[in-house]
């Protein structure tokens, strides 16, 4: 399937993308154990003219790696789209599966790293090299007004990508950040993980509180 293009390059890497030795082994490796995988880059998800934009580090093994959509069959993706659902950003039912036809309204969502990297953690290499993705999906997509990135490094990605200083803008969950010269602006989160939620660092109220201030700036 051949990625979709804009002024600035493709908006997802293809399918069969050499760019990452490391996480290419990963995807091969995981191709012989689970053939019926997605096992592949992830592509955005979401509307065809969204003004929120919601920013994950990479997919995970058992979520968007399984099943080729963002937050799709792991437990982050059951308190995002429940999330998404209730402040109008999704319709729908989720079922953690592609199929389940939920639709996002005025939003998508993508990875700052398109491709499962080992221990859920890319290098610095990988996610620079992926970059001109995230860039070229902005560049396609000049409805987006809001960004919502989840976690610190997906914050931090963000910034350097659009080549904004981090420390004028530091990450703190529920943070609100208006960048200049990109009529953006950006929230923060800790990440939608059932680590955090587990340990209580993010709770369901604390993440509808983002939600509330994206709401507020996306009426």
């Amino acid at each position: 399937m051949a990625a979709v293009q804009d002024s600035l390059g493709p908006v997802d890497p293809p399918l069969d993308c050499p760019d990452c030795p490391r996480l290419v082994a990963l995807r091969d490796e995981l191709k012989s154990v689970h053939p019926d995988w997605h096992n592949a880059p992830v592509p955005s998800f979401g509307a065809s003219t969204p003004r929120l934009l919601v920013i994950g580090l990479a997919p995970g093994m058992k979520g968007a790696n399984c099943t080729g959509r963002p937050f799709t069959g792991d437990y982050a993706g059951d308190l995002l789209y429940k999330t998404m659902i209730d402040f109008g950003f999704a319709r729908g039912t989720y079922l953690a599966r592609p199929d389940d036809g939920l639709q996002l309204v005025d939003a998508m969502i993508t990875n700052a790293v398109r491709c499962l990297p080992p221990q859920n953690k890319p290098t610095g290499a990988e996610i620079k090299t992926c970059r001109p993705y995230l860039l070229s999906t902005l560049s396609a997509n000049p409805s987006i007004k809001a960004v919502l990135a989840l976690g610190r490094i997906a914050h931090e990605t963000f910034l350097t990508a659009l080549g904004q200083r981090r420390a004028a803008f530091p990450f703190a969950h529920c943070a609100e950040h208006a960048l200049p010269g990109t009529g953006l602006t950006l929230f923060d989160s800790y990440h939608c993980s059932r680590y955090n939620t587990n340990t209580g660092r993010l709770t369901e109220e604390m993440f509808r509180d983002v939600f509330e201030k994206i709401r507020a700036h996306i009426p």
